[in-house]
């Protein structure tokens, strides 16, 4: 059975436990049938004729008595024992012969009753009576009593034979039924241990075939889940079972070489994020040399051209003041665009200054810091129904700057209007910043993110171009997106998500921005649209774009 399969096995033994009951149930029904068969006899049968026999014998004592009687006496009254007793022989020898029929041994001596019966009846009673009625008791002397006496002496033999051959048979069928309850007992007990020991037998193969080599394979996998993947798993038990280890060896096998490749492509990830970390202090360099190194040569620019236009500003014709001008422009404005870029790389650096911030504290403050503006401008700023969230403070703070300070820089004819808010959901807050300005164009509305992207000249607004893209790095580095609401049909509306709970960032600094593909932010209001977020490169030297107006 070495090579058989589990399913063969299995059927093997449980062919021959059906064949070992059947037998044991064949041999427990023969020893009913046989018990059954000797109460039958015993009851239905032997016992009634015993009865029968001995009150038949009895019937014909009683007609003895009467004839005898009769005879003597001649009176009638004696006739009546003999009477009745002639109707309740009629009666029982009807009886017996029906139940002495499947047994030939007891019909012969019922046959000879029978004979003798009539013997005695049709030689000596029925005559002496006769006698009686016709001669009277003289008549009756004349028969010879001998002749009487010897055929009932027979019919005495007959009975008594007849009643010795119902009690052997009695005898017989009491010890067939011990021998059939002795042999259903054994029948039982035989059953009984053979289904102990079928069942043994069974519980042995189970153990052998089936949960000892399942015991070894599943040891064997535990270790390897434990961490020992170098652990063979071996095979054992029916090949069945053996196909299974050798699957979970081939699994382990394979397990191996994607955890070979993945430990490759770790170290790899590992080379690149030290590629990353040293280009991020040079990073860090070049912005400490930015805000420092850079700005001296361009106060020193400035400061030296504005003292030439202040000295020998009589002596320069129109042309040469206007070039002075440009340079102290063109100095103060690569001023303005080297701060926006070093506040631009700070954003992202690290998640542990995250704390709950409370949003309105965040925009009382933005309107602080934009309170000469808000005056110059005419301009109102409502804020209702912000929440706490966690984050950076700082750099909230300077998000709703930005989206406050484009509103109040790009509006129209009238005086601006802000208008801040909030809408809960599940996991996050999804909040707004609605203005009455000049409104963006809907195809503009991924650009406008895009860092040095501006949708109008310098002349006709001032700013660096970094502004919106600085709102989307922040927003994103607190694990919300950022969009413009393309459904509004005036003003500009910035929508963006903060969650409610810290959200674990990846550092900005460690994902280059225009190099990363990010998904849709969802449609979070039926009236809003978010634009996809696929960002186009940055340009050095960006055109400015034809439109009426716009953030930068």
């Amino acid at each position: 059975m070495r090579g058989w399969r589990l399913r063969r096995r299995l059927g093997a033994v449980y062919g021959a436990v059906a064949v070992i009951l059947l037998l044991s149930a064949g041999m427990i029904g023969w020893s009913m049938a046989r018990l059954d068969d000797a109460i039958h006899v015993r009851s239905d049968i032997l016992a009634p004729v015993q009865v029968g026999t001995v009150r038949l014998i009895s019937s014909l004592v009683d007609q003895e008595t009467g004839v005898r009687g009769y005879v003597l006496e001649g009176d009638d009254q004696y006739l009546d024992p003999y009477t009745q007793g002639r109707e309740t022989e009629n009666e029982l020898r009807a009886s017996l012969a029906a139940r002495v029929a499947s047994r030939p041994d007891l019909q012969r001596g019922l046959a000879t009753l029978e004979q003798r019966v009539n013997e005695w009846h049709n030689d000596y009673a029925d005559p002496a009576i006769a006698a009686v009625r016709a001669g009277g008791v003289d008549a009756a002397n004349r028969l010879d009593p001998t002749v009487g006496k010897v055929r009932f002496d027979a019919v005495r033999a007959a009975g008594t034979a007849l009643d010795d051959a119902v009690r052997a048979a009695a005898l017989q069928a009491r010890d067939n039924l011990s021998d059939a309850v002795r042999t259903l007992v054994i029948s039982l007990v035989v059953a009984a241990v053979a289904l102990i020991v079928l069942l043994t037998l069974i519980f042995r193969a189970l153990r052998v075939w089936v949960t000892r080599p399942l015991e070894t394979v599943g040891a064997d996998v535990r270790q390897v889940a434990a961490g020992s993947l170098e652990h063979q798993i071996g095979s054992t038990g029916p090949p069945d079972i053996e196909s299974l280890a050798r699957d979970v060896e081939l699994m382990r096998l394979q397990l191996l070489g994607e955890l070979e490749t993945a430990r490759e492509a770790r170290a790899s990830v590992e080379a690149q994020a030290e590629i990353l970390r040293r280009s991020n202090r040079d990073l860090e360099q070049f912005a400490y040399v930015a805000s420092h190194d850079l700005q001296e040569p361009l106060r020193k620019v400035a400061s030296f051209c504005q003292l030439l236009s202040r000295r020998y500003g009589d002596q320069f014709d129109e042309r040469g003041s206007q070039y002075i001008h440009f340079a102290v422009d063109g100095a103060k404005r690569m001023q303005q665009l080297i701060n926006d870029l070093l506040a631009f790389s700070r954003v992202g650096r690290s998640t542990e200054s995250f704390v709950d911030v409370d949003l309105t504290d965040v925009v009382e403050r933005a309107r602080v810091t934009l309170s000469i503006a808000l005056e110059g401008s005419g301009g109102e700023v409502t804020a209702a129904g912000l929440p706490t969230v966690p984050g950076d403070p700082v750099l909230l703070t300077q998000l709703f700057q930005n989206l406050i300070g484009n509103a109040l820089k790009f509006h129209g004819e009238q005086p601006p209007r802000v208008r801040i808010g909030a809408v809960e959901r599940p996991d996050e807050w999804e909040l707004f910043c609605a203005d009455n300005g000049i409104g963006i164009e809907p195809e503009y509305a991924e650009k406008i993110f895009v860092i040095f992207q501006r949708l109008h000249a310098r002349d006709a607004y001032e700013g660096t171009g970094i502004g919106l893209a600085l709102c989307r790095k922040i927003v994103e580095f607190h694990g919300g997106l950022i969009w413009l609401d393309n459904t509004v049909e005036s003003g500009t509306t910035f929508r963006w998500t903060l969650p409610k709970r810290r959200a674990v960032v990846l550092p900005t600094d460690l994902v280059p921005h225009g190099n990363s593909t990010e998904p849709s932010p969802p449609a979070l209001l039926p009236q809003s649209s978010p634009p996809a977020r696929s960002s186009p490169p940055a340009q050095s030297s960006p055109p400015a774009l034809p439109k009426p107006g716009g953030p930068s």
